[in-house]
């Protein structure tokens, strides 16, 4: 039995183990191989087919693996049952109900929703389309000896160094043994709030600030106190008070194009905050995650205060891609050791493979370029959202010209609390995602503000459901 005839240009045809599993899934599948018929031995497949038996020994365990084939000792193999898929009626497809549980989880595995205004990423066809394939490309020239253990509760350790060294170019001097690789910036979010503070404990937030930062504090018992954000920073009077009246162990805050309302410290508004948390003796855990997204400089808390008074988190999900799960912390010595006991507890180590693709693609020189590119696709995005905004009628809270995000809220008379949840459903029913500001409010507040990531919110479907459902007039030709 000749089932095909190998094509063997390299170059230009599939593997001959693909070769010889397509011809042998198709022959099932016509029923030219039928339920239960004994195929060839591996010898005789391979010459009949001029193959090697390492070529055909692999493609009938990989149609093994697939249940396609059974094999049992002293039988060789057979066909097994083909699997009939009945046809599935297609269910009316219904809005999910708006919530803090759609947003931190649902959402992310919901790809029925073709307008992701709300969302915190970048669009898919926005990342760099050779260096992660090149990256994990060199990674299999890796022993796999080198990478079947556990790794390093630290994580893996020419990564830890290449932050040392970036950070350092920022002005923050830490060693690579005073970094700590996490899976993902918002773990080690999570594992600063359980290794440094306890239920019962005070905190300050930004207010609005990140999302799930709540939802941590919240599964922790932490009582969290709200600490209006500004547009130089925050606002110094209200953490001053707050910092007298109650036993403030720590503020969470974000250096440079905040989530969500895109605004970046200024260098006066660094200095202030850490002359409050010297006199009132907090320490500042500084979440940096969209730097490389800004095209200037901008201060960085733990380069001004040293790792004594900050600790900094940061990741690789908006300067490499949302998919790359690793992120980090960097602190005081004497902070290392708890946080990374906390993390083995946790889930014991990150990832080194992810840490070595990171690394490789960092190594990269292409990844500068990657970077320049993004950030002139956002400062053209940021344009023309903010120009659907004014024409519109809506307030931009302010408009940093960079990074994803920009904080606006529709004209007055505009929807808030119940009723821009409302609008946010009908949204959804439309197939458009809105963020409402009372999910960044730490006591919930709803003051008509909306997260707009610019990446996604140029569609003009976006601004027509806004036309339609405020009753907005159409915007006048400029």
């Amino acid at each position: 039995m000749v089932l095909f005839e190998p094509d063997r240009r390299r170059k230009v045809a599939p593997t001959l183990v693909d070769q010889t599993v397509t011809a042998l899934e198709n022959a099932i599948r016509d029923r030219r191989l039928r339920q239960g018929m004994a195929l060839p031995s591996i010898r005789q497949f391979a010459r009949n087919h001029g193959l090697s038996t390492f070529t055909v020994m692999a493609a009938y365990n990989r149609l093994v693996a697939r249940g396609l084939l059974q094999s049992r000792p002293g039988a060789g193999f057979r066909v097994g049952r083909l699997k009939q898929a009945a046809p599935a009626a297609v269910p009316e497809w219904v809005a999910p109900r708006i919530g803090s549980s759609w947003l931190l989880a649902d959402v992310f595995a919901d790809h029925s929703i073709s307008i992701k205004a709300g969302c915190g990423w970048l669009p898919p066809d926005w990342h760099e389309q050779a260096s992660l394939p090149h990256a994990l490309r060199q990674l299999s020239h890796v022993p796999i000896s080198q990478m079947s253990a556990y790794g390093h509760p630290l994580g893996y350790r020419p990564l830890r160094e290449h932050i040392a060294h970036h950070l350092l170019e920022h002005g923050f001097d830490v060693e690579p043994d005073q970094v700590l690789l996490t899976h993902g910036a918002t773990q080690a979010m999570d594992i600063v709030v359980r290794t440094l503070l306890r239920p019962g404990d005070h905190v300050a937030v930004e207010s609005p600030c990140y999302a799930n930062l709540l939802q941590i504090l919240a599964l922790n018992r932490i009582v969290a106190h709200a600490v209006p954000r500004t547009t130089e920073g925050i606002d110094e009077e209200t953490l001053d008070s707050l910092a007298r009246a109650h036993p403030i162990r720590a503020l969470f805050v974000t250096t440079v194009l905040q989530n969500p309302t895109g605004a970046s410290f200024t260098m006066a508004g660094a200095f202030r905050l850490l002359q409050l948390a010297e006199r009132h003796d907090f320490l500042v855990v500084e979440d940096d995650m969209s730097r490389d997204l800004l095209p200037g400089p901008a201060p960085m808390l733990a380069s001004l205060a040293g790792a004594s008074r900050v600790i900094y988190l940061s990741g690789f999900s908006k300067n490499v891609m949302p998919s790359i799960r690793v992120g980090y912390l960097a602190c005081a010595k004497p902070l290392v050791d708890p946080c990374a006991r906390t993390k083995m507890l946790l889930g014991l180590t990150s990832s080194e493979v992810m840490e070595r693709a990171v690394h490789h693609l960092l190594r990269d020189g292409r990844h500068g370029t990657y970077l320049r590119g993004i950030r002139e696709r956002l400062r053209q995005a940021h344009d023309e959202v903010a120009a659907a905004m004014h024409a519109h009628g809506f307030e931009a809270w302010t408009e940093p010209g960079a990074g994803m995000f920009l904080w606006a809220r529709p004209p007055a008379p505009r929807p808030t609390g119940e009723a821009m949840i409302e609008l946010a459903t009908e949204a959804l029913k439309a197939g458009i995602w809105l963020a409402p500001g009372s999910y960044f409010d730490p006591e919930g507040r709803d003051e008509g503000w909306l997260r707009f990531n610019v990446a996604y919110s140029g569609d003009p479907r976006l601004w027509h459901f806004f036309r339609q459902a405020l009753s907005l007039p159409d915007p006048q030709p400029s």
